[in-house]
């Protein structure tokens, strides 16, 4: 059974940086994309960066130029390199890894606060 575990999260500071982690554990077949989304309080849960299987990468307009998503698939992990962090980064955050037979995993979610 596979399972995402999430690591790294936590408070920082406005203008701080932050690196959270997503590894999965158990056998996770032909990975086709990771993701990182987040959810703030009240909102939908919303796509924040993602990675193809083969190195493209996309971003919300809200934090391009300051995140940085990157993987190792040898370790079947995403990361998410977060700097110049804002209050309205505040949110839970989840990854997801998609397979090219079109399962889907999620992680269990990691809280990321940023106090101004």
């Amino acid at each position: 059974q596979v399972q995402l575990v999430e690591s790294g999260g936590g408070l920082v500071q406005a203008g701080g940086s932050l690196n959270i982690s997503c590894a999965a554990s158990g056998s996770i077949i032909a990975i086709s994309a990771m993701n990182w989304y987040h959810q703030a309080p009240g909102k939908q849960r919303e796509l924040v960066a993602a990675i193809t299987l083969g190195g493209k990468t996309n971003y919300a307009d809200s934090v391009k130029g300051r995140f940085t998503i990157s993987r190792a698939m040898a370790k079947n992990s995403v990361y998410l390199q977060m700097d110049s962090l804002k209050p309205e980064d505040t949110a839970v955050y989840y990854c997801k890894m998609s397979t090219i037979l079109g399962n889907d995993y999620w992680g269990q979610g990691l809280q990321v606060t940023v106090s101004s």
